[in-house]
């Protein structure tokens, strides 16, 4: 009852305001998907530059830097969506925004390690302002908002993931670091600019709530300590086993405060909500494929085979802007408005949506484990792979959405987007682990680079994570059938 008076209230306070330009609105939650999506992969090409640039000793320090996005954006996927929820849409995008311009600024002005790594901690945090429009978009556009929310949100992904890369590329070519700081700090700006002017100022959709300080800083620290040894566990080695263990042991016990708190993090009652705890768990395996896929991609595309000896030769020879173009189908496949599977997953068939979108990104990465040494079989399977994930993220999201009312839409953003950082660390983790197994030298050099053959390993590992969604869902559903068949007797 208490849900459906927060509803009616909150329609009554969208009646009275006027209503917003929708197609102002879906514009500009494009555009803070595309920066944010654009930051976090724009930086991957840029490591060997920054190494040389600063005269880092060790790959090691240069992936601190990827690491410090990683660690920044865990934080944010938590805090962001639900400081939005308290806070109202247009403050809390304002903000993030420009965190994300100031996390620009210190290394254009700094124009140092320190300086980057410091940066890159902030734009990470600021990063998770990805996840916003789903809150605001929902809230302004009644009944489409979730449709349309999820679906600027994944367009808005798969176009900023190429941005990213080719952005990337288009630097080491033509720019300075300094410069691309700069340019970077002006667009985050006039984003904050953007996010001020377009979103309507609202009263907080939840009122009354408050952050349990204590459970947030729980959270942050174990998701953390995780991500660290996902994103730092083959430099470290078995020391890594020492945050993997407090993150683990950390997590289940706030796990079990929170279910008894009056103050709780997330709703525990969203997760025990039909297939929700289920669409968690897939989103992160899709995050692990999607990031698996770009790893294998990028990484192979950009050897070069004259560079090995001959009995070790494969590659492309492809510069990072090349390999960024290359994930054009990738992002157009994100582009792709699913109608029918919108339709049916407001009729309560996600599960055959999930097992779609698995059995789909699946049969793109089995096509790349056995063709992945000519530039179109890599179009072909971005491509297809690109679908797949694209309709296993829409589920996810789409599910985890409806699980809730208007007011909580930010915590429900905030818990998957959760587990989407923690997915994309995991596939990350485990195909560098797989690449790591077998190095061959570069000739000349004192650099090594993966065997040819663990790149098929790679592929066949990813399509094991694919069809684990299929597992997952069908469990869950089997599992809800048992408990409706147990309530009904």
């Amino acid at each position: 009852m208490t849900e459906i008076n927060q509803d009616a209230r909150l329609a009554r306070e969208a009646t009275a305001r006027p209503a917003p330009n929708k197609a102002v609105l879906i514009g500009v939650g494009t555009l803070l998907i595309v920066l944010t999506n654009a930051v976090i992969f724009i930086l991957p090409p840029l490591l060997p530059t920054i190494q040389v640039q600063y005269g880092l000793a060790t790959v090691a320090a240069t992936t601190w830097l990827y690491t410090a996005l990683t660690l920044g954006g865990g934080a944010g996927f938590i805090l962001l969506p639900r400081l939005a929820d308290l806070h109202g849409d247009r403050n809390t995008s304002v903000a993030a925004s420009a965190l994300l311009a100031v996390g620009a600024l210190i290394p254009a002005v700094g124009d140092s390690y320190p300086t980057v790594l410091v940066g890159c901690a902030l734009m990470g945090f600021g990063g998770a302002a990805q996840l916003l429009p789903l809150g605001f978009l929902r809230r302004n556009l009644g009944e489409d908002g979730i449709t349309v929310g999820v679906a600027v949100l994944f367009i808005g992904t798969g176009v900023g993931i190429v941005m990213g890369m080719v952005g990337g590329g288009f630097v080491v070519e033509s720019l300075s670091l300094r410069g691309f700081f700069v340019i970077l700090t002006a667009v985050c700006a006039a984003t904050t600019i953007a996010c001020y002017v377009s979103i309507p100022h609202a009263p907080p959709a939840e009122r009354g709530g408050r952050i349990a300080v204590l459970g947030t800083v729980w959270m942050i620290a174990w998701v953390a300590a995780i991500l660290l040894t996902l994103t730092q566990g083959l430099i470290w080695g078995a020391v890594a086993l020492i945050p993997l263990v407090v993150g683990v042991v950390g997590g289940i016990a706030w796990v079990r405060v929170e279910r008894r708190s009056t103050a709780a993090v997330f709703d525990v009652a969203l997760m025990k909500a039909p297939l929700v705890t289920a669409s968690c768990l897939c989103i992160a395996l899709f995050a692990a494929v999607n990031s698996a896929f770009l790893l294998l991609l990028s990484t192979y595309t950009q050897v070069i085979p004259g560079d090995l000896r001959p009995d070790d030769a494969y590659g492309l020879g492809l510069s990072a802007l090349e390999t960024g173009l290359l994930m054009a189908p990738f992002a157009a496949a994100f582009l792709i408005r699913g109608t029918v599977l919108d339709r049916a997953l407001f009729n309560g068939r996600g599960v055959p949506v999930f097992v779609i979108g698995a059995l789909i990104s699946a049969s793109g990465l089995a096509w790349l484990a056995l063709a992945h040494d000519q530039q179109w079989h890599y179009l072909v399977g971005a491509a297809v792979v690109g679908l797949g994930t694209r309709i296993g993220y829409t589920a996810g999201f789409t599910m985890v959405q409806m699980a809730v009312p208007q007011e909580k839409a930010g915590m429900a953003a905030g818990i998957a987007g959760t587990c989407m950082a923690a997915g994309f660390a995991l596939g990350t983790a485990l195909i560098s682990g797989d690449l790591s197994a077998s190095l061959v030298p570069v000739v000349g050099t004192g650099v090594e680079v993966a065997a040819e053959g663990l790149y098929g390993i790679g592929y066949a590992l990813s399509v094991v994570l694919a069809l684990l969604v299929v597992v997952t869902v069908l469990i869950s559903r089997a599992r809800s059938g048992r408990r409706v068949g147990g309530a009904a007797s």
